[in-house]
């Protein structure tokens, strides 16, 4: 989130038996309605957590969903052990939360993916920015073959790894959430607040709970590894076909891994533009199901794994409207070395992270103000060694350093979660 279809891929997560290591794996009325929805969706969503606490039978019902959610106290003892070198926040009220997938396989439902080798890739990432007073919520997706600093981490047996300069879902496969998070922190200057983790089957109970997503297909899709078979034009996807879409690489558009993080992106979006709707918030026979697939496919710190805590979260974004729900990239292209591989485009990728580090807005557009070269696919069982340890000699295979923001308002390519698919 190289070769082949590459199934491996994911937006799914690691299991509940990890171990004890690195953590987890408009104007007048019109404006005024709108706002009157917004304040129904999120009064609906806080009156369904508070009904479903309630007492009598239905507080069975609240604590299964509370107990649904696995919390990383891993991670949060890890990152404890840096907490001195890792960023500051620089804006009170805002938020950064780092969203994880892997390949896993362990976990119920998940075995039907592939076999559980034991290890486990961060496929995909997100970066998700909160702003301050929650007006817009931005999120960056950071791929996975990313040539970045992995700092020493502490793997699943106890031991430690040695820093390396490596691609980015190593850090992930070697130590766990704990470790992508402090090379997220190391990459960007910007302090990881929270995280959370989501595996296959509960990616597909979610889409299924909202009963399908809708997007829109410019061709057919036959993609038999991915198990997709799909006409032009308008789709709703179950939660099978939503996995295979997000997942399937090589006979989706140009099989780079950038077109399919902008596919995943746009997928989000119409995600989310599908929950806000009436029809799942105010309904209370599907609300249920959205929040148990939501809480049973997740894995997060301490401080929102709980019902409470990601009610906390949701209540503090409900407002946003999809125009301003923001999904880009940051800015890349081939590395140096490797065309198989990336590196971050600079100065544009240090405004981004200085625009986010200082919760300034974030301006899109549909085209880039620089290109970003593109990759084919490449092999999936990727060499990480081959990159060796961090000796202090690898620095002249990097990217040039990061150059200070210097422009007020830069523009970034992506979309908002209010754009229509088939337009």
């Amino acid at each position: 989130m190289r070769g082949g279809p590459d199934v491996s891929d994911s937006v799914g997560t690691p299991s509940r038996a990890r171990g004890p290591a690195g953590g987890a794996s408009a104007t007048g009325s019109g404006l005024i309605r709108r706002r009157r929805r917004r304040w129904v969706r999120g009064t609906a969503l806080g009156v369904g957590v508070v009904v479903l606490a309630a007492g009598g039978g239905v507080w069975a019902l609240y604590a299964k969903l509370d107990g649904n959610i696995t919390s990383d106290k891993a991670a949060a003892a890890e990152l404890a052990r840096y907490e001195k070198e890792r960023p500051t926040a620089l804006v009170k009220g805002a938020m950064n939360l780092l969203v994880i997938g892997s390949d896993s396989r362990a976990g119920d439902g998940n075995s039907r993916y592939g076999k559980d080798s034991g290890t486990e890739r961060s496929d995909t990432t997100i970066l998700l920015h909160l702003s301050a007073g929650r007006r817009s919520a931005t999120a960056v997706s950071l791929p996975r073959d990313l040539m970045v600093d992995v700092p020493a981490c502490l793997r699943r047996d106890g031991s430690r790894t040695e820093p390396m300069f490596a691609m980015f879902n190593y850090a992930f496969q070697t130590g766990g959430s704990a470790c992508s998070i402090r090379t997220v922190e190391k990459l960007t200057g910007i302090r990881i607040d929270h995280h959370m983790v989501v595996d296959f089957n509960g990616f597909k109970e979610m889409v299924d709970a909202v009963d399908g997503v809708e997007i829109c297909l410019k061709e057919p899709i036959r993609d038999k590894d991915a198990k997709l078979r799909l006409p032009a034009g308008k789709v709703t996807l179950d939660g099978e076909q939503a996995l295979g879409y997000v997942r399937a690489r090589k006979t989706l558009g140009d099989g780079s891994d950038t077109d399919r993080m902008n596919r995943q992106q746009r997928f989000l979006g119409a995600l989310v533009h599908k929950v806000q709707s009436n029809d799942v918030l105010l309904n209370p026979v599907k609300l249920y199901p959205v929040l148990d697939a939501a809480t049973s496919s997740l894995t997060t710190d301490p401080g929102l794994a709980s019902l409470r805590g990601l009610y906390e979260l949701a209540r503090g974004v409900r407002d946003i409207p999809t125009e301003h729900v923001q999904f880009l990239t940051v800015p890349r292209e081939s590395y140096i070395y490797n065309a198989n591989r990336d590196q971050l485009v600079e100065p544009e990728a240090e405004k981004l992270f200085e625009r986010l580090r200082t919760d300034s807005p974030v301006v899109i557009a549909g085209e880039v103000p620089r290109d970003s070269a593109e990759k084919g696919p490449a092999d999936a069982d990727d060499d990480y060694s081959a990159y060796g340890p961090d000796d202090g000699k690898s620095e002249a295979r990097r990217p040039d350093g990061p150059v200070a923001a210097d422009s007020p308002a830069p523009t970034f390519s992506g979309t908002t979660a209010d754009e229509d698919t088939c337009e």
